[in-house]
């Protein structure tokens, strides 16, 4: 799976080897964890993408529904459980102080980005830096940095590797998803879609304006590779 590649809910579960319920997930594997982010309108959580895609603002997650608890929205963003043992914020934050003080690497972890229901697209491997809370309204909320790496990149023979060094803007994606009918422009199919520049981002194409931007299947992005068609 590369930067870009647009994939079903249950194809991201296979992938990580859980049932993906909640956006943050902590050490899913030994080597890695798992956010689910999203800045459509609406979204329950305040997620920001800065510097052209390369450092990702994630905010934390709000208490857990429970007796008492109405509206989690009134209640600062827990470190704990009612009973002391970290959230996936603690988890998370933990982490982010660890490699802040020098005492470990940073977390690394991948990155799905709601497009619409059922549909995600898959934006890299960040790194995982910082962690504090802040003030929102009347409560506390978690805001963790990540910055996007080069990890996991996959080299295949015919097609040079997408540049880790942006990602598409959210509102670009889904322009051009509904613009192109979630299906590849060439063929019409459903599967195995990608978002692809028809002029390249490599050759100087731009990543901020759908009118660069399309939906390919695997096949058609594999034989167009890095050529201006």
């Amino acid at each position: 799976m590369t930067v870009g590649d647009i994939v079903a809910h249950a194809t991201m579960c296979v992938r990580e080897g859980r049932m993906l319920q909640r956006g943050m997930n902590f050490r899913v594997s030994p080597d890695h964890s798992v956010i689910l982010m999203s800045i459509r309108p609406g979204a329950p959580y305040d997620d920001e993408v800065q510097d052209g895609g390369r450092t990702l603002i994630y905010e934390g997650h709000d208490v857990a529904k429970r007796r008492g608890v109405r509206d989690p929205k009134k209640y600062d963003q827990p470190a704990k459980t009612p009973h002391g043992k970290l959230t996936e914020n603690g988890k998370f934050e933990k982490a982010a102080l660890d490699f802040k003080a020098g005492r470990a690497e940073p977390e690394l972890v991948r990155v799905y980005e709601k497009i619409r229901d059922g549909i995600w697209a898959y934006n890299g491997v960040f790194k995982l830096v910082d962690a504090k809370q802040v003030r929102s309204g009347a409560r506390m909320v978690f805001k963790f940095r990540l910055e996007l790496t080069d990890k996991e990149v996959v080299f295949r023979p015919e097609v040079k590797d997408l540049p880790f060094n942006r990602m598409i803007p959210s509102a670009v994606k889904r322009e051009v998803y509904k613009r192109d009918n979630g299906q590849c422009v060439i063929c019409g199919s459903k599967e195995n879609l990608h978002y692809d520049h028809d002029f390249p981002y490599s050759k100087g194409g731009s990543s901020l304006t759908a009118a660069n931007i399309r939906l390919l299947c695997a096949r058609h992005n594999l034989a167009k590779s890095d050529n201006i068609e």
